[in-house]
């Protein structure tokens, strides 16, 4: 870890650095870089910026506005284990080069204001976000979408439809993938690689499995973090997980649905309030898994404004192919301490006060963490500031229940244009402190509207063929 640039500097040079590459994070939650030579970087930098051109960017500015700054974080330097010339890379802070304010439609900027309003209210001083990433690993992977023409196929070795090809390893049924050992999984060397990357680069890994999913589906979990640094880890982790996969003849997707009849991956996110180094989601006298009364405010919020939240925590039309009711997919917006149904879970693996969190699992890895974590903490936050109730909690097996009992439990919206109208309807939460501004909740409604929901609309399906052709 460096404390600064002079830090960053002294590295460079004593271990022969040849490229430093810059990296931010566009609104959708793709990451963007440019390269310059190592013996170009100097304080001037880190103090003055380097010039990019925001209209080229997606959700930013627009063309005749187009001249933006990026700030390299000196904090967030690592040597890249992937590439071949020596390579430092830091993530990097944008403001506007007319008033140097900072850019309101930056994603981390978003993530570091929701971080210091929470300070400011004087709840707490601390969130951490601990994201389980799920992601697919696949050997094969060709899409085609034109006028005439659409078509996916991805495959995998170890998936149940290639029982067949003479595959000397075990197959891996639907739903069975939860979690075999090798030669059944064969993707084992493949996460450890990754993982072994990801700690060359400062990141705390607990632990890596397949996951549930036949073809290749996978999971691995970071330490929990503060919401910047976790939301930065996390683009990292997305990043190594392609770059370390490619290598080894992989292509990764964190597309949450990428196969019919099998579990999609998830991002369930586990997260907690501390004040002083203390853990304020713990109460030894809670009426309910010893939550305190701060922790199930908390949870009314995510409850209250989970709808809105989905339109940042579960962002693409794909995402609704996992979010559907009657399946696993956590659905239910109740709250459980071991229902894996419940959009809350409560976890009890633990009875240590600092391990009393709270688990959303709707959100889903093809979101951008720093609006999804910031977006979480700010529902979070107006939970505990309006004393908001969650109820009582459910700890029944839902998928048990008659149609009648069922029918009183709210679910999530079913598609991506539900969420975008109800983060339409419902974000003043979001705007306290200035988190999220209304031109971030505007752009951000209308490019998913314009470049994801429309387009996705009006294109007809494969299976659409199927069912309607012969008419």
């Amino acid at each position: 870890m460096f404390k600064d640039a002079s830090e960053v500097i002294s590295f460079i040079k004593e271990n022969d650095i040849k490229m430093v590459d810059v990296r931010f994070t566009d609104l959708p939650g793709t990451q963007q870089h440019f390269s310059l030579p190592a013996i170009t970087i100097n304080t001037g930098m880190f103090e003055d910026g380097l010039g990019f051109d925001g209209s080229s960017v997606r959700g930013f500015q627009v063309i005749n506005e187009s001249d933006m700054l990026v700030f390299p974080d000196p904090t967030s330097a690592f040597v890249d284990p992937t590439l071949e010339v020596s390579t430092l890379v830091m993530v990097c802070d944008i403001k506007d080069p007319i008033t140097g304010e900072t850019y309101s439609r930056d994603p981390r900027n978003i993530a570091k204001k929701a971080e210091a309003f929470l300070k400011e209210s004087g709840i707490a001083d601390t969130c951490y976000m601990g994201p389980e990433a799920e992601f697919f690993l696949f050997t094969d992977a060709k899409y085609a979408s034109t006028p005439n023409f659409a078509m996916f196929s991805v495959d995998s070795d170890e998936a149940w439809w290639n029982t067949s090809t003479g595959f000397t390893g075990k197959q891996i049924q639907p739903k069975r993938g939860y979690f075999p050992v090798p030669p059944a999984d064969t993707v084992q060397d493949v996460r450890s690689k990754i993982v072994l990357a990801m700690m060359d680069i400062g990141i705390n890994v607990e632990v890596h499995h397949h996951e549930v999913a036949t073809a290749g589906q996978c999971e691995i979990d970071m330490r929990f973090d503060t919401l910047v640094k976790m939301a930065d880890s996390l683009m990292n982790y997305k990043y190594l997980v392609k770059a370390v996969a490619a290598k080894l003849g992989y292509t990764a997707t964190f597309m949450p649905k990428p196969i019919f009849g099998d579990n999609g991956s998830g991002m369930h996110t586990h997260q907690s309030l501390w004040k002083e180094g203390t853990p304020l989601f713990f109460d030894e006298n809670g009426a309910y898994s010893n939550l305190s009364d701060m922790a199930r405010y908390y949870i009314g919020g995510l409850l209250a404004h989970a709808p809105a939240l989905l339109a940042f925590a579960a962002p693409t039309t794909n995402s609704y192919r996992r979010l559907v009711p009657g399946f696993e997919a956590p659905v239910n917006l109740v709250y459980s301490q071991r229902n894996r149904s419940a959009a809350c879970r409560i976890p009890v693996y633990s009875n240590s006060p600092k391990a009393k969190r709270v688990e959303f699992r709707c959100p889903d890895p093809s979101c951008n963490p720093y609006l999804s974590f910031a977006a979480m903490l700010m529902a979070g936050i107006d939970g505990i500031i309006n004393k908001i109730d969650p109820g009582a909690p459910t700890d029944v097996d839902l998928y048990e229940l008659s149609p009648e009992e069922l029918a009183e439990i709210k679910s999530v919206p079913g598609s991506l244009p539900e969420s975008l109208a109800a983060l339409a309807a419902d974000n003043e939460f979001l705007m306290r402190g200035g988190v999220f501004t209304p031109d971030v909740i505007s752009t951000y409604i209308d490019y998913k509207m314009t470049e994801e929901v429309i387009p996705v609309q009006m294109r007809p399906t494969p299976h659409e063929y199927l069912l309607y052709f012969d008419i």
